[in-house]
């Protein structure tokens, strides 16, 4: 293999993290590549992402692309990928996780304590609408979709914030007081001027694997004997790969779909003895914010050569803290889950 063929959507945001995922690993692998837009079934039909099986039918035509040779390497963002593995595929790398909060993107710059009773705040995700109503039970949530620029020009005051080139005629502008979007993919594409608040993951925890981008591949190009593989290897951070894990191991124990109202969060801290502390903390919420159910806690990872020994550890503390939940549930994860 000479050149990498690396699948990617279409959107603005799709490209600027799948280019500079690609850049890193074709440097690392001593190789050069090539991108190959692969469109899926979210990008042609519209509604609600939920009613659709949720963003996870756009991982689906990055993978087929990789079962069909179409491409060599598919990069997802980590939240929106299925928190099952498929045989055959492999997470061969997860690079250095960006932001990982939710970013309020508001008229006037307000915090969402700010916003006025009633306030019209639109998002695409159950788990952001449910712990917006949590915080804040007056509001309306919106159901929105489309890409970043078009989410944020539905606020009032933000309209020129559109992506012209790909704004349909007819799309609404400026009919809102507010939109919830991943702080990661605003600064990817260097929109944190619009960020009136990142919100607090006491308020809001953000989705299991939020701020981390998923470099998968056919599992024999993974292998350390080749060439990508090489590159790969070097990509990959450990301290990320550990957080991932934990949060996905907690979606699949949860049998839980990536559109499902959890918000999961592990995040490492380093010890005076040279390991880590790996903590996670984990919400279930009714989809209407007026229920939710917490859980969390922690484990010390020895961090010497035993990576996958850590790895198996983290996605240990996944099923965990999914047990807590399981065995302090009261009926909601039964609605709020797949079945």
């Amino acid at each position: 293999m000479e050149r990498i063929r690396v699948g990617t959507r279409g959107s603005r945001l799709a490209l600027t993290q799948t280019t500079a995922a690609a850049e890193a690993v074709a440097e690392a692998a001593g190789l050069e590549f090539e991108l190959v837009t692969i469109k899926s079934e979210g990008d042609v039909l519209t509604g609600p992402l939920s009613q659709l099986g949720g963003t996870g039918v756009f991982a689906t035509a990055l993978r087929q692309a990789l079962f069909d040779q179409r491409c060599d390497m598919a990069v997802h963002s980590l939240k929106d990928l299925p928190a099952k593995d498929l045989e055959g595929l492999s997470i061969a790398a997860i690079p250095v996780r960006a932001e990982v909060r939710d970013a309020l993107c508001a008229t006037d710059d307000l915090t969402l304590e700010e916003l006025p009773e009633g306030a019209k705040v639109g998002t695409g995700s159950p788990r952001r609408g449910a712990q917006l109503l949590a915080a804040r039970p007056d509001l309306e949530i919106v159901d929105i979709r489309g890409n970043v620029g078009t989410r944020l020009a539905r606020v009032r005051g933000r309209e020129d914030a559109a992506e012209t080139s790909s704004q349909a005629p007819d799309a609404a502008r400026g009919d809102l007081d507010a939109v919830v979007l991943a702080g990661a993919g605003l600064a990817r594409l260097g929109l944190e001027e619009h960020i009136s608040e990142l919100l607090d993951p006491e308020v809001m925890l953000p989705a299991p694997g939020q701020g981390a981008v998923a470099i998968e591949v056919r599992s024999e190009d993974a292998a350390a004997s080749q060439p990508m593989g090489i590159g790969l290897a070097q990509v990959d951070d450990l301290e990320t790969r550990l957080e991932t894990t934990a949060e996905r191991a907690l979606l699949a124990r949860l049998n839980a779909g990536c559109a499902a109202p959890i918000g999961g969060l592990a995040r490492c801290a380093e010890e005076p003895d040279g390991g880590v502390r790996l903590l996670l903390d984990t919400v279930v919420c009714a989809p209407d914010g007026s229920d939710a159910q917490r859980a969390g806690t922690e484990v010390h990872l020895e961090m010497g050569s035993d990576r996958e020994a850590a790895i198996d550890r983290a996605a240990a503390l996944g099923v965990e803290v999914a047990e807590t939940l399981l065995a302090e549930d009261q009926g909601l994860l039964a609605h709020v889950v797949d079945s």
